[in-house]
Formats: C-alpha cells, sequence, structure tokens
C-alpha cells in the first residue's frame, strides 16, 4: 500500500498585490501620520478608527453593479449567510458610524481617521491591493466654511510634514461651475438630471482626458469621436460645434484667465517699478503658469479674475452661479487667514470623482521635479484630494446629512518626501553593545538598561558571540550607528570602546589614509562616560 504524500512546504511569498512593510517604512509612515494628526487635532478634529470589516451593504455605494458583492471587495458570507467586506475606504465606514451613532455625536462632526484599506483589484506597478487612507471630514455643516476650513488644514498638514511653500499648492474647484457649464451647452436639463447623462459621462471623461490628448483631442470626443494612432475610433458625445465651443472654454479656463493676469501685470508694471520687464517678456511668451514671475499680481488678483472669467462662462444657469459663489466665499475666508494663490487658488482644472461630489472638490499637488525611472524630469503631481459630498449618508438616514472631506494618499506622499529627503522619522538602528565574554551578560544587558533609561535605542548581541566580525556585520544591518565594545582587558581597566561606525562606513569609502588616521572611528572612554559619550556620538550625526 502506498504510503500518502507528505504534505508540501508552503511558499514563502507575499500575496499578489500586497506587499510587507519593515522597520524604517514604518516608523517614517508613523512619524507623517503622527505630524498630520497634531494638525487635525488644532484643527478640533477627533480620531476615529472603525472596524476593518463592514457589511457589504453599507459599503453597496462603492460596489460595482454585479449580481455577486464580492468584486472589487474581499468579500464572504458569515454563518447567518449575511455579506461582509473588508472596507473599500474610510469615507463608507464614516457615514455608517455617522447614522448609527447620530444621536451621540455632536453636530457637526469633526474626525480624522488613519489606516489601511483593501480593494480586490488587478494589481500592478505601484497598484496594490492593501494600502493605507488618511482622512479628515466634517459631517452635519453645509456651509463653505467647512470646505475652506479643510483647504487650510490640507495645506498645514503638508508643510508639517515636510513639504515647504512653493512645492505645493491646494486646487479648489466646484462641482455646481462644472453642472452650469454641462447646461448652457445643452448636455444638462435641470428638470430631468437623468436626460443627456450618457453625452455627460462622454463630455466629463473627456475633459478628464486633457493633459493626455490636448485640447484637440478633447475637443474631437466632444463631437463625433477621435481616431487614435493606432486606428481604433472612441465615439463622441456627438456635440454640436456651439455646444463644444462651451466646454472648450471650460477646459481652457486657465490659459484664458493668465492672459488677463498678464494684462493686468503689464497695468501694475506700468506703475510699479519693482516689477521685473525680464519677467513680464518671460510671462507674455507663453510662461503664463508660473506664479513665481510676477507674485504680487498673481496672488493678489487670480482667485478673482477666475471667478469673474467662471461667472462668464455658467452665463444664466443658477446651478453654476451658486457654484461661482461658493468659490468666491471660500476664497474670502482663505485670503482672511493669509492663505494666498500660491498656496490655495481656485482652478477649474479639478474635475476629480465629479459623479460622487455635490459642490467644492479639491486637490493637493506637489510641483517640484523628480526623476522618473527613466531618469526623466517630471512634477511629483497629486498626493490628496476630496470635496463635499452631501449623499452619502443618506442612505442609511433618508434624509440629506451635509459632509465635506479630504483624503491624503499615505504613500504617496511619503514617497515625496523620500524623495526630497525630509522624512521626520529617526530611521537610525539601535546602538549594538557587542558580547565579548558569554558569562558577562549581565554587564551588558546594564551597559544597555543605562542608555535605554536615558531615551537611547540600544540592544545586547544576542546571536553566537564567538566571531566578532559577524557581530559588526549585525550591527551594520541594523544599521547601528555605534557599538560598544568592552573585552576583558577593558573591564579590568574600567572603559569601554566606542565604534563610530557611520564614520567608520564613510572613512573607509571615502578618506585618504592620512584622514583615516586623522578621524579614528574608535575611541576609548570611561565605563562611567558611556551614556554621555555615545549621546555625543549621536548628536553628532
Amino acid at each position: 500500500m502506498a504510503k500518502d504524500k507528505a504534505p508540501g512546504r508552503p511558499r514563502a511569498e507575499t500575496p499578489k498585490g500586497f506587499r510587507d512593510y519593515f522597520g524604517a517604512e514604518v516608523s517614517e509612515r508613523k512619524a507623517m501620520l503622527d505630524t498630520i494628526a497634531e494638525v487635525y487635532h488644532r484643527y478640533g478634529f477627533d480620531p476615529l478608527e472603525t472596524s476593518a470589516v463592514e457589511t457589504v451593504e453599507a459599503l453597496g455605494k462603492f460596489l460595482p453593479d454585479v449580481d455577486r458583492p464580492n468584486e472589487g471587495v474581499f468579500a464572504w458570507q458569515d454563518e447567518d449567510k449575511d455579506w461582509l467586506a473588508l472596507r473599500y475606504d474610510l469615507t463608507a465606514p464614516l457615514a455608517r458610524v455617522a447614522a448609527q451613532f447620530r444621536n451621540d455625536l455632536p453636530s457637526p462632526y469633526r474626525r480624522y481617521a488613519m489606516g489601511p484599506v483593501w480593494r480586490n483589484e488587478k494589481p500592478g506597478p505601484g497598484r496594490f491591493r492593501q494600502f493605507y487612507q488618511c482622512d479628515a471630514d466634517t459631517v452635519g455643516s453645509s456651509s463653505v466654511a467647512a470646505d475652506a476650513e479643510i483647504c487650510a488644514m490640507l495645506a498645514d498638514a503638508l508643510e508639517a510634514t515636510g513639504i515647504p511653500r512653493g512645492d505645493y499648492v491646494v486646487k479648489v474647484n466646484n462641482r455646481k461651475v462644472l453642472n452650469g457649464v454641462m447646461e448652457v451647452a445643452g448636455v444638462l436639463d435641470p428638470a430631468d438630471p437623468e436626460r443627456f447623462a450618457h453625452e455627460r459621462g462622454i463630455v466629463l471623461r473627456a475633459i478628464d482626458k486633457i493633459d493626455r490628448l490636448g485640447p484637440e483631442g478633447v475637443r474631437a470626443l466632444l463631437g463625433e469621436g477621435r481616431k487614435d494612432e493606432s486606428g481604433d475610433f472612441t465615439k463622441g458625445a456627438g456635440l454640436s460645434a456651439e455646444q463644444a465651443g462651451v466646454i472648450m472654454s471650460f477646459v481652457a479656463a486657465n490659459t484664458q484667465i493668465d492672459r488677463r493676469l498678464y494684462d493686468a501685470a503689464k497695468f501694475e508694471a506700468a506703475s510699479n517699478s519693482g516689477l521685473e520687464p525680464i519677467a513680464l517678456n518671460a510671462w507674455a511668451a507663453g510662461n503664463f503658469s508660473d506664479a513665481k514671475l510676477i507674485p504680487e499680481v498673481y496672488q493678489t488678483h487670480r482667485n478673482r479674475f477666475v471667478c469673474e472669467y467662471l461667472d462668464e462662462i455658467v452665463g444664466k444657469s443658477e446651478q453654476g452661479k451658486q457654484g461661482v459663489n461658493e468659490l468666491r466665499e471660500i476664497q474670502t475666508l482663505l485670503s482672511a487667514q493669509g492663505y494666498d494663490a500660491s498656496r490655495i487658488k481656485v482652478d477649474p482644472s479639478v474635475v476629480r470623482g465629479l459623479a460622487y461630489y455635490t459642490g467644492p472638490v479639491f486637490e493637493a499637488e506637489l510641483t517640484f521635479e523628480i526623476l522618473d525611472e527613466k531618469g526623466r524630469p517630471r512634477q511629483f503631481g497629486s498626493v490628496a484630494g476630496g470635496g463635499r459630498y452631501d449623499g452619502l449618508v443618506r442612505r442609511f438616514t433618508g434624509q440629506e446629512v451635509p459632509a465635506t472631506g479630504v483624503s491624503i494618499g499615505v504613500d504617496r506622499l511619503l514617497a515625496a518626501l523620500r524623495a526630497k529627503g525630509r522624512t521626520q522619522a529617526d530611521t537610525r538602528g539601535p546602538v549594538v553593545v557587542t558580547v565579548m565574554d558569554r558569562e558577562r551578560m549581565a554587564d551588558y544587558q546594564a551597559m544597555a538598561g543605562e542608555l535605554r533609561r536615558e531615551g537611547i535605542r540600544a540592544e545586547v548581541y544576542l546571536g553566537n558571540p564567538k566571531n566578532f566580525g559577524n557581530q559588526l556585520k549585525y550591527a551594520d544591518k541594523r544599521q547601528s550607528p555605534v557599538a560598544v565594545i568592552q573585552g576583558a582587558d577593558e573591564a579590568a581597566r574600567g572603559v569601554v570602546q566606542l565604534k563610530d561606525l557611520i564614520l567608520g562606513a564613510r572613512i573607509a569609502a571615502e578618506a585618504t589614509h592620512e584622514e583615516w588616521k586623522a578621524q579614528p572611528a574608535q575611541s576609548e572612554v570611561a565605563r562611567g562616560d558611556l551614556v554621555a559619550a555615545v549621546r555625543r556620538l549621536l548628536d553628532r550625526r
């Protein structure tokens, strides 16, 4: 009789679409989130931690329209045949909490939440099935002051994490403005919102492709359609030339606004010799979007010029006018707090998730350049987005509950901070106390204990101490800044040896023989001075 085959060993590999986070990454993320939490706390927001598991019913708004409710989320049926799922984002749990505890929570309710979310989607480069989100929301206030506050708080959070002014901009738009443009173009009927829904979908997707397709490509998609380089044809929205012109006036808003700003700058320059003609000429040559060229005009007047232009293109649309007035109010509230257009600006190009949002929308963009995988310079791009969503809690209560919020892409912001060398965490490894004599382990533990009590990370080497070289290799792998060495001779003399591993590595890689002799990476100190000497080495590094 054949013996049963022994079970195979499990493969030691991370599931597809997931990843493991190690020491420095975890420390950097925690430091960044702690900094953001401090900003949110100052604004009066309270932390909220919700369950990682929600009912599929609670998540329903975010699921694809399929018969089996486990597409897009990781879902299962429990013993009661109820469908449960790992949370898809942090907003749906907030809506459930706001409805479930509406009689206990203050109104408005201001909360922030940070944690992992899961999406059962096809993974790809930089696209994972588990990732972190960092949200802040105000539920229960219809005032645009709540939207303005979110924008100000987002700007403050970015600066606190290490993104200085000039390296970011928070851009603000309003869903109602685009609805007004759609109404003027004849693809939105206020009396019948479902009418022209198909055409509006094509228009929205076309606008969202302006960076890739350019104005002509977008205009083609607004009309009969567009044939790409491969010969594939994409059917358009079928708008007339006049209708497409209205939409394109919205698409080209930033260029038109900057031209008007240039005209204002010329007028300003005529009466203000402090504005450099060279900068004015550069702007005239087409570099309209550079806020640094004529900052006085740009920062002072840009948001006003945007609202005036948007007023023109929304025409008599009541919804469009309401959206422009809300943008004006947000701009007034932010200006009163010192946030000018160099930090937070009204920008019609923000069209993110407009089917979801009901009013103001915002996006934080990092403006500095990094090198891509091919060594080409490119701007880092968006790291946060949000807006007003007044219909979400209604799913649970049947009543309209206004809400607004923002979500920061944790991994993207952390990658940006790394790219600029601005992470705030101390990612150095611990001081390693080496073991020269097994019988003196208590002495080595005492050294580590003294260091820890003074707030210094420290550990005793717990591997096989027979090979001292392996202990130093271990310290290097731990990225330890200092190794403590005390053999029998040092113990008898009441001293310890301190090996500066960071300096040692640099000397080995860069220094000449003379420099190597002048800067010894190892020094001897009295045993009683251990903590103070280690502290000096750490402070020096």
